[in-house]
């Protein structure tokens, strides 16, 4: 870990934490000193993640949860809150995506799987953790999207519409909180990154030719460090 901690003390947590983006983003803000709480339903994943941020001297919780699960949101916030007095920073990385296809061929189960994880999830997050969010000094919030939810694109309808309803809830939320306490939210597109969903997406792909989960988390953190506005949106691209 690096000797500059300018989030000593701080508390993050990330959801979807347990590969790709968001296990990438839990050891980035680890090492500026944050202690990161770590979601995501694969037990043995989080557990491989944090141990290479304990190994690398940072500090990290795990919390194996399935965030569509009733009152599972709840059951987190209520744990959290339980031991800290606030939440400092909340990335917003879990997500599903659903098979592409047609409108008129969507699955619905999948959909409905796509609709809990990415929008229902999403708004118990911000319920359940609002009270922690604005018991902190300046809270900051980075939900990561996808293009096909500010452009509608053929076959991936499925899974942009929920992520167009992603970026509605976080943006509304921003707009309710800008007068009531210092919380700031960001909407990030990762762009094309090595992932498990994006070669589900494109099984052809070399993934040798996008660029690796890290490259997103490091921007996380500038961005984080660097301040931004509320309402802040960017695409993250290769370097």
């Amino acid at each position: 870990m690096s000797d500059t901690k300018p989030y000593e003390g701080k508390l993050a947590l990330v959801t979807g934490a347990s590969k790709g983006i968001g296990a990438a983003t839990a050891k980035a803000l680890a090492a500026t000193g944050a202690h990161v709480v770590l979601t995501a339903r694969n037990v043995k994943e989080l557990e491989s993640v944090e141990d290479e941020i304990h190994a690398l001297g940072g500090s990290s919780t795990i919390a194996p949860l399935d965030l569509v699960e009733p009152d599972a949101v709840t059951r987190l916030a209520g744990a959290i809150s339980g031991r800290w007095d606030a939440l400092d920073i909340m990335v917003l990385s879990a997500a599903y995506l659903p098979s592409l296809s047609p409108v008129t061929q969507i699955d619905a189960k999948q959909f409905n799987q796509a609709l809990m994880t990415n929008v229902v999830a999403t708004q118990a997050l911000l319920a359940s953790f609002d009270p922690l969010l604005k018991r902190a000094e300046g809270a900051r919030i980075i939900g990561l999207t996808s293009s096909v939810g500010a452009g509608p694109r053929a076959f991936w309808s499925a899974y942009g519409s929920t992520k167009s309803a992603f970026d509605n809830l976080l943006e509304s939320y921003a707009q309710e909180v800008a007068k009531l306490a210092d919380i700031r939210v960001a909407i990030l597109d990762p762009g094309a990154t090595r992932t498990d969903m994006r070669a589900r997406a494109y099984p052809g792909e070399d993934p040798a030719t996008v660029k690796p989960p890290e490259d997103v988390a490091n921007r996380i953190v500038d961005l984080l460090s660097a301040g931004f506005e509320t309402g802040h949106r960017e695409r993250v691209e290769a370097a």
